[in-house]
């Protein structure tokens, strides 16, 4: 599944007539692997169903295999069935290759605590550029002992002295929210439980409220301050369940902002009123911008509805859709301006230089800002869009390849991290010529 970098860049072929379509969208990454580890640390033999089988993904299902956890896979039925071993990991000293997941690499680095074996963490040559400080520290706080093998605060590493106790620590609250949702995933099998303190602003607390929901699916005790800004675990564990991982709302924006760009609707089933993940909000974005949005129980559709403003918007919780947001705004009537996602600069590339260079590329006048980007609407011109290993660079930009003719991805096969199948999904989307009225 893991993609070749180097294929021919991928022609966008524009959309001729409003869309009208229900689109199957695979399951969040994000919960895949968040239940994943609650599901390896629980005691007994859970089953995930709707799991998203990406690179991403297997990456961590890899993971978990050779820190002794049973995973079987049904690719067909899209379930996972865990047998879990109450809290250990590691039987013999391991080697895990997180390969270019942040979520795989961020979030099993605590949990190597658990482990009473050496076990080295590392990935490929961009996650080892990512940075991995925060959780370093906060695993010797605990007090494990972390050897890193290249650049402090950097893979590859090696933890040992498990398993470790639990306790209280203090954590960065404007680093990466993986760091907490990894600390916050690893403890209940912690014999003392775990007390965290945010210090600073929490950024991406949607994602931080999804992991510790996660958890309390799979019988976890956790316990929030009511500032937002403490966590509380109890030490007693996690419990064997069957889960349903709802469709991925990150990869539900780029269908559903098709439908703001090209008219028509797009309908996501599963992403309904009480979705977990905060990406759903995405939506709330498309409908200051003049889309239509209907939200159900069991699903979120956006329609088309002529002219789309122009905005100003604080994306800090729902970054991940930043670059859909900026693929729209080149359609606006009036700039739009992205704030609150400075941290974006760390993910797979820096985000923002990256959706300001491509925006450049294709025509687009667009500017950096300390925590954003500025986009002034325009009519893109044909152009290869650079995609930097990036996944989202990907199928954002992909997106004014719909309006637009003479669009071309860069290594397409890259949207494999989290959405293998995403070109053939936009193809799925076609209008029928036939019944076209524009």
């Amino acid at each position: 599944m893991t993609h070749v970098a180097g294929a021919d860049p991928r022609p966008i072929e524009p959309f001729i007539g409003p869309i009208d379509a229900d689109v199957a969208i695979p399951g969040s990454k994000s919960v895949t692997n968040r239940a994943l580890v609650a599901a390896a640390l629980a005691d007994g033999v859970s089953t995930l169903e709707g799991v998203l089988l990406a690179d991403d993904t297997e990456a961590m299902l890899d993971g978990l295999g050779r820190l002794g956890i049973e995973v079987a896979v049904d690719r067909r039925l899209r379930t996972a069935t865990v047998r879990g071993r109450g809290g250990r990991v590691g039987g013999t000293p391991a080697e895990v290759d997180a390969r270019l997941s942040g979520t795989t690499s961020r979030f099993l680095l605590p949990a190597l605590g658990l482990s009473s074996h050496a076990v080295r963490l590392d990935g490929a040559a961009p996650l080892r550029a990512r940075p991995m400080g925060d959780g370093i520290g906060a695993l010797r706080a605990l007090g494990a002992t972390v050897v890193e093998e290249g650049e402090a605060g950097h893979l590859p590493v090696t933890v040992s002295g498990g398993p470790v106790r639990g306790g209280s620590l203090r954590v960065r609250g404007d680093a990466s929210s993986q760091f907490l949702s990894g600390l916050l995933l690893a403890a209940p099998p912690m014999v003392d439980g775990l007390e965290v303190a945010i210090d600073g602003p929490l950024v991406s607390v949607p994602y931080v409220t999804m992991t510790v929901e996660v958890m309390r699916a799979f019988g976890a005790t956790v316990e929030a301050g009511v500032d937002g800004r403490s966590f509380s675990v109890a030490g007693s564990g996690y419990r064997a369940t069957r889960y349903r991982v709802e469709p991925d709302a990150s990869a539900a924006s780029y269908v559903l902002a098709a439908a703001a760009i090209c008219g028509g609707r797009v309908r996501v089933a599963g992403l309904g009123h009480g979705a977990l993940q905060g990406d759903v909000a995405f939506a709330d974005v498309l409908g200051r911008m003049g889309a239509e949005v209907v939200r159900t129980d069991d699903a979120i559709e956006v329609r088309g509805a002529g002219t789309l403003r122009g905005i100003d918007v604080d994306m800090t919780d729902i970054s991940d859709t930043a670059q859909t947001f900026a693929a729209v705004a080149v359609f606006a009537d009036s700039p739009s301006e992205v704030r609150g996602i400075g941290f974006i600069r760390r993910k797979e590339t820096d985000r923002i230089a990256a959706v300001v260079t491509e925006l450049g590329r294709c025509g687009i006048s667009a500017e950096e800002t300390d925590d954003g980007f500025v986009v002034h609407p325009g009519v893109p011109r044909p152009a290869v869009v650079q995609t930097y290993d990036d996944h989202r660079m990907a199928m954002s930009f992909a997106l004014l390849g719909l309006r637009e003719p003479g669009i071309r991805i860069a290594d397409p096969g890259c949207v494999a991290k989290t959405f293998p199948d995403y070109f053939e999904v936009l193809e799925t989307m076609r209008p029928d010529p036939a019944r076209a009225t524009r």
